[in-house]
């Protein structure tokens, strides 16, 4: 148990970032154009490294990223690497509205903004010395920001009983402040869940499979990334979210903590390169400072947690591939409040974001899933209009149901599946006033809240504030590629009204907190914007994608 101070820190910090009918949580309110965050950071002076573009897109079929057994495993090497990030971090496509232009990822993130940043611990490659190494996704291109001795970074092997690299992604918190103000830090940890959904999903694409390492501390993963040695503009400072093992070979029961000789050969390396301005000017945001250090994560977590064996429905086709669904991912900015969904496609999109033993993205061991589903659904066939819930962890089912309203009916819309009906009706216009009025969760076949198991979680670790925050992402980034694979889209929601949403649940204190909202159906697309192709600002002739 955690000391009350830091805890208290957590939930003030929650609290205060509420938004509420009255009042929304504190923003500079409005958009300093002049400080608007550069959404690529450049380590300057450091060596760049450019990655291959693939040629051709994997065949893989979209129902696969989910199924291990069905995708062979790929050798490292530098085409690969080059197609992991590619799928995962990379850049997705441009937009323009022939005056602006900018770029879209293929991993989301709120306000288009991308606090993470994503690096990589090699071992020695015949294309590359071993090191520790920045993505760089305007590039494609690999920054080193230092090599590292090879018995250091050829000891990934042995440590972890299988080949393959680490991978440590990074938020910067200034860039969705400079958007949402204090809210920002939670926006940074949705978007983190997101890239750690887009890079289980690319590795399932070759046979790889992401394990995070639990154990590793923060200050470990800063002296692995040389973060303790840099000299960061005030605001603009990257904290260190995730470390994954990222398996290439065969491998069973990989450790869940660094090498001692890695952070320490690590924390002895010169690193080079300095990290580009962002922005002009900054707002300060003292609460995700608060926040930020109380959440540090200090010691290992203890969580062991066995994902169930459970069958997909399978009972809707596909007609895309995965890298088409996964480069074609877009939120969306308006529903067009007719498109529904059939119960079939309803449920799959449901079934999808149940964590199972050995199926990407859940698989990746963050550990016990506490968020569940309360869905507003509007347009399915076959089923009635009003509230839903879908339990994700049976072990949470009790506490929930005393904590919601006696009048819910609880009734199983399927045998076998956590899917429960709440109560019938229209609430269409309760879904888009509670996520801030806005219409988007209205116009849609279904939208939701993600209720998480909340007090007693953070109680025990505040570090885990970040995790329940993180698994949203997982959750959010299937309910993005199920969407799209389905010819839909979805859209995240950061902006809703917290209690109110509570309210309308029956929650009467914070053992359960929503943390993130999202809606499904049809997008009404802006024909006035111009589309470019990812890479096309690269003139290298062997790299065109």
């Amino acid at each position: 148990m955690q000391s009350q101070s830091s805890t208290e820190t957590v939930f003030s910090y929650h609290q205060q970032t509420k938004h509420h009918f009255d009042r929304y949580a504190s923003s500079l309110g409005y958009l300093d154009w002049a400080t608007q965050p550069n959404p690529f950071r450049m380590w300057e002076g450091s060596e760049v490294i450019p990655l291959p573009l693939l040629k051709k897109d994997p065949g893989t079929a979209y129902d696969d990223l989910y199924h291990r057994d069905r995708n062979p495993q790929q050798a490292l090497c530098w085409d690969t690497l080059g197609a992991y990030f590619e799928l995962s971090l990379g850049i997705s496509a441009w937009k323009s509205t022939g005056v602006t232009h900018w770029a879209l990822r293929v991993n989301p993130s709120s306000g288009n903004l991308h606090p993470t940043e994503g690096y990589v611990i090699l071992p020695d490659m015949s294309e590359v010395r071993g090191g520790v190494f920045h993505y760089n996704p305007l590039l494609h291109a690999l920054e080193r920001r230092a090599t590292l001795p090879g018995e250091a970074g050829n000891g990934l092997e042995t440590h972890f009983g299988a080949p393959g690299f680490l991978v440590v992604l990074t938020s910067v918190y200034w860039r969705e402040s400079w958007k949402y103000g204090e809210r920002g830090f939670r926006y940074s940890m949705h978007d983190a869940g997101h890239a750690l959904g887009a890079l289980v999903f690319s590795g399932a694409l070759l046979g790889w499979r992401h394990t995070f390492l639990k154990e590793v501390l923060d200050e470990e993963a800063e002296a692995l990334v040389g973060f303790d040695r840099v000299r960061w503009t005030r605001h603009e400072e990257e904290f260190v979210d995730a470390v994954a093992f990222v398996c290439t070979g065969a491998g069973r029961n990989i450790p869940k903590r660094l090498p001692p000789e890695l952070v320490r050969e690590a924390s002895r390396c010169e690193f080079k390169g300095s990290p580009n301005r962002l922005s002009g000017g900054h707002a300060d945001w003292e609460a995700i400072e608060r926040v930020a250090l109380t959440t540090r994560k200090e010691h290992g977590l203890t969580d062991v947690w066995q994902a169930p064996s459970r069958p997909y429905l399978d009972r809707v086709r596909y007609g895309f591939s995965a890298s088409e669904v996964i480069r074609k991912r877009r939120s969306a900015v308006a529903m067009d409040g007719a498109t529904g969904l059939t119960r079939d496609e309803f449920l799959a999109i449901l079934d999808r974001t149940l964590p199972r033993a050995g199926c990407a993205p859940f698989d990746i061991e963050l550990g016990s899933p506490h968020a569940h589903l309360f869905l507003f659904v509007h347009r399915v066939d076959g089923l009635d209009p009003g509230l839903y819930f879908l339990i994700r962890n049976e072990a949470d089912a009790d506490d929930l149901k005393r904590a919601c309203h006696e009048e819910f009916l609880w009734q199983p819309v399927e045998a076998g599946f956590p899917l429960a009906l709440l109560k019938k009706g229209d609430y269409r216009a309760q879904a888009a006033e509670v996520s801030c009025h806005q219409d988007i969760a209205g116009d849609s076949a279904f939208s939701l809240g993600q209720i998480a198991r909340f007090r007693d979680i953070v109680e025990e670790n505040p570090w885990c504030y970040r995790r329940l925050f993180w698994e949203t992402g997982l959750v959010g980034q299937v309910l993005y590629l199920e969407a799209e694979a389905l010819g839909k889209s979805a859209t995240g929601i950061g902006c809703y009204f917290d209690d109110p949403v509570h309210e309308l649940l029956g929650l009467t204190d914070d053992s359960f907190q929503s943390l993130y909202h999202f809606t499904v159906g049809g997008a009404v697309v802006d024909e006035r914007l111009t589309t470019y192709s990812a890479y096309h600002h690269l003139k290298d002739v062997n790299r065109d994608s």
